[in-house]
């Protein structure tokens, strides 16, 4: 596989997959009135990184960032991009000419540490949400959501294939 068709895969698929979890966010919303991610409050955080500021103790109680919306709709791409990569690359030509979707899964699975271990904590909310009072719901969505994104990670490799 050329540099050139492992971004290209990437994009691709990394898209994909990131736009079938909002798909799904959408459809618990609409169907279970389940909260939106607030990808504002993200690209605050996204843009604070630059002044030195990782973590907060409430994200929202945090300054305003000029853009903080688009920053934060950027970053949850660009994630989804470099998750849809590391598949790649942990899978190899191999695998992007007979996706399979067992590794999807798993990578879906282990990014959820991501969310729980990074961001969680430096939004103000604790690991794993620990700090949220609907704690063990978050955690049960958050995996729900992995493994719809890991689906879609599998689902668009076979489409490019």
């Amino acid at each position: 596989m050329t540099l050139a068709d492992l971004l290209y895969r990437s994009l691709i698929i990394g898209a994909a997959a990131t736009a079938l979890l909002d798909l799904w966010q959408i459809a618990l919303n609409r169907l279970f009135g389940f909260g939106l991610p607030n990808w504002a409050l993200v690209g605050r955080w996204v843009g604070h990184l630059p002044g030195g500021t990782f973590a907060h103790d409430d994200i929202g109680q945090s300054s305003p960032v000029s853009g903080e919306l688009a920053i934060g709709w950027v970053f949850h791409y660009a994630v989804g991009i470099a998750f849809a990569l590391a598949t790649l690359l942990i899978g190899g030509a191999p695998w992007a000419k007979n996706p399979a979707l067992l590794l999807p899964l798993v990578v879906g699975l282990v990014t959820v540490g991501c969310g729980w271990f990074i961001l969680q904590p430096c939004l103000g909310a604790g690991i794993a949400a620990s700090r949220k009072p609907d704690a063990t719901r978050i955690r049960l969505l958050n995996i729900a959501g992995h493994v719809v994104f890991g689906f879609g990670l599998w689902l668009a490799a076979v489409a490019i294939k």
